[in-house]
């Protein structure tokens, strides 16, 4: 069961409203104004550039909205209206047609960041890799999640719950807008907890007292104390170092 907070049904209703907003936006504005900013968000949607691969859904919608606002843009540019409303027809009957297109091709295209090409390379990479020792074989340990609902004799005595959706860490760190089970790594060092709806996976690091809130990620993993994120089952999991970017390789 999913159980949805009054703040995921506030973003609900916002991305609702900005939708309308961004819809009604492109359907005042001349249709030649509109049409090239379409474009432009259609073809960063088929680029896929890795950097704005976190925002994939929220360029579709905006392509889904905007085309609906142009549309009413083009009709409403046409003094005959009869003919306004078979061009505005056609118009609608092409442009939805290639925006499927473009959907299906994104959703059946493996997306290859940089980090998942180090994970998992193609026939090129490894034609052209250099011959050394085979790789290391990484075994995950699959997240054990505790409840903190004070039934469990596991949960960590230092981790709480002072509210339905908020944690607390210690005396001075919390925790907003989680569910109430959180994953302990190996060496304990970090904390992992499902976003409150299950919107993704929050992630502390006891040692720097930092949190990391990861929007669509879901923990698959740990190994030698760092979580492993997976999107989908499409995917192979990414170690936390690569979703943030930050695998950096000591030079001797």
């Amino acid at each position: 069961m999913v159980r949805l907070t009054f703040a995921a049904q506030r973003r609900r209703w916002l991305a609702w409203l900005l939708a309308i907003a961004w819809a009604v936006l492109l359907g005042l504005m001349p249709w030649w104004a509109g049409l090239p900013l379409l474009s432009g968000l259609a073809a960063i949607q088929a680029i896929q550039l890795p950097r704005l691969q976190r925002y994939h859904g929220f360029l579709r919608y905006a392509l889904r909205w905007g085309l609906a606002g142009l549309l009413v843009a083009a009709y409403l540019a046409f003094d005959n209206h009869r003919l306004g409303l078979t061009l505005t027809a056609l118009a609608a009957l092409a442009g939805f047609s290639v925006l499927v297109l473009l959907e299906s091709w994104q959703d059946h295209k493996p997306r290859r960041s940089a980090a998942i090409a180090a994970a998992s390379p193609d026939w090129k990479e490894l034609a052209l890799a250099p011959i050394g020792p085979a790789d290391t074989l990484i075994e995950l340990q699959a997240p054990y999640w505790i409840a903190l609902d004070g039934t469990s004799p596991d949960a960590p005595a230092d981790v709480t719950m002072v509210g339905a959706h908020s944690c607390r860490i210690g005396v001075d760190a919390r925790i907003d807008h989680v569910e109430p089970q959180v994953s302990i790594a190996p060496g304990a060092r970090w904390l992992a907890w499902p976003m409150a709806a299950w919107r993704g996976v929050v992630l502390y690091d006891r040692a720097h007292d930092k949190p990391y809130r990861l929007r669509d990620w879901q923990l698959y993993g740990w190994h030698a104390d760092e979580a492993w994120l997976s999107r989908d089952e499409e995917q192979p999991p990414l170690a936390l170092s690569h979703v943030l970017g930050q695998d950096v390789i000591d030079e001797p």
